[in-house]
């Protein structure tokens, strides 16, 4: 039976970073959430805040950053509230991440053993060889052949794939509830990314976890999401299902992207950029944030900053072009 009640929820999160001149509000009125088996896409180009959501749910913000509002929920209780201790055991066991580059996150001068060991031993009552067998078993599931003697391995040793596997290995080492992958498949060759996905679907599908799959890539979003969140300037432009958003996208910054992504059916079609370039953080414009480099702007876009309403069934906007029934007419799709 399916399980309808999130496993995590993020309520208003405003994440700032406090610098001497001025609060970045990296994340400014974030909100979602995630049932157990759901995939949700967080889409948005770098500097849109994908990044320190995912930082603020494993609470890994450090000064001069805070989380200056809102709740994240996971399993009904507030995360803001846990002490580092607390945290600790909840990171890795509940909720695990897969960071974008995997030889920032795997100690180089340590055999993939001993980090998967003490991974493992950190949150499960194991000795050595028990964990070792554990280890095994995971660089098993991820797809890494001879997983025995890979094991002996240092993170130089594997090519970039077989990293990034043994990152999801040691990511799932405790089966956690919440998987958030932070741009997995970037710095890989597009077999490999495939491969990488499929092995995350596959693993979904057995494990029953939820997963928050951050990406600038729309291409990853169609593939292996249910849900996605457009973020820009560190807001949430556009909250709908992935057929909603491809089939009937609203928002004008989620229409830049749609366009600037190569089709194969039209190869003399010219990719449209989004023109400009992502506001100051400190200093962000009055008005709606994407207003200077919107192709759709009028007058007062520059003067109201839109609320994120819901204008469909399950389909969240922030734009001003939906504010009455007659600009919704005119607005091309």
């Amino acid at each position: 039976m399916e399980n309808n009640t999130p496993i995590l929820e993020v309520k208003d999160l405003h994440t700032h970073f406090l610098t001497k001149t001025g609060a970045v509000k990296a994340v400014d009125g974030v909100s979602f959430d995630i049932k157990p088996g759901e995939t949700l896409g967080i889409v948005g180009e770098s500097g849109s805040g994908k990044s320190i959501t995912a930082m603020s749910i494993m609470q890994l913000i450090s000064p001069p950053g805070k989380i200056v509002q809102g709740e994240i929920l996971f399993e009904g209780e507030n995360l803001n509230n846990k002490t580092e201790k607390e945290m600790r055991k909840i990171r890795g066991k509940e909720i695990s991440m897969i960071f974008q580059d995997p030889m920032t996150s795997l100690n180089p001068v340590f055999t993939i053993e001993k980090q998967m060991v003490e991974t493992i031993r950190t949150h499960e009552a194991m000795n050595k060889k028990q964990a070792k067998q554990r280890a095994v078993e995971l660089l098993d599931l991820v797809g890494i052949p001879d997983p025995e003697a890979r094991l002996k391995n240092y993170p130089h040793e594997f090519s970039g794939g077989m990293r990034q596997r043994a990152m999801i290995a040691m990511a799932l080492a405790c089966n956690p509830k919440v998987l958030i992958a932070d741009e997995p498949t970037t710095a890989l060759d597009v077999t490999i990314q495939a491969q990488i996905l499929e092995l995350l679907a596959k693993l979904q599908k057995e494990l029953g976890m939820a997963i928050i799959m951050i990406t600038h890539d729309l291409g990853v979003v169609a593939e292996v999401c249910d849900r996605v969140m457009v973020m820009y300037a560190g807001k949430p432009v556009e909250f709908t299902d992935v057929l909603s958003l491809f089939d009937h996208a609203k928002h004008p910054y989620t229409w830049g992207l749609m366009h600037s992504i190569p089709k194969i059916t039209d190869q003399k079609q010219k990719l449209e950029a989004i023109e400009g370039l992502p506001p100051d953080l400190r200093a962000l414009p009055k008005g709606c944030s994407f207003a200077a480099r919107c192709k759709h702007a009028m007058d007062s876009c520059f003067e109201v900053d839109p609320s994120f309403k819901q204008y469909q069934a399950n389909h969240h906007v922030r734009c001003l072009l939906y504010e009455n029934e007659e600009n919704e007419k005119v607005v091309p799709s």
